[in-house]
């Protein structure tokens, strides 16, 4: 599966295992947005991120790879998740892709 981390973080390919609580932890996410819980979105991200940088491997910049999978920006708020879910555009992202 590729993972891409917006900000300017890339592009990772994860295994299976990671894969999985990757979607285990997208659920987690989900909820907290519909709870409105900043702080449990925040704990989901960060723990997401963290899976997909250490478990994955980084695909090189000129590899130019269609993503399984988009994790927001690190230090997303529910504001700008809810943002970029309503109009499907990424801030600072030149080429238009979500």
């Amino acid at each position: 599966m590729i993972v891409r981390i917006l900000g300017g973080e890339g592009q990772f390919q994860v295994g299976d295992e990671a894969a999985a609580k990757l979607t285990a932890l997208d659920k987690t996410l989900d909820s907290s947005i519909e709870a409105n819980d900043e702080a449990a979105f925040k704990a989901g991200l960060e723990a997401a991120v963290r899976l997909v940088r250490e478990s994955g491997t980084r695909v090189p910049d000129e590899e130019f790879v269609t993503a399984d999978y988009i994790l927001p920006f690190p230090d997303a708020n529910l504001a700008e998740v809810r943002q970029l879910l309503a109009d499907g555009k990424i801030p600072g992202d030149s080429v238009g892709f979500p």
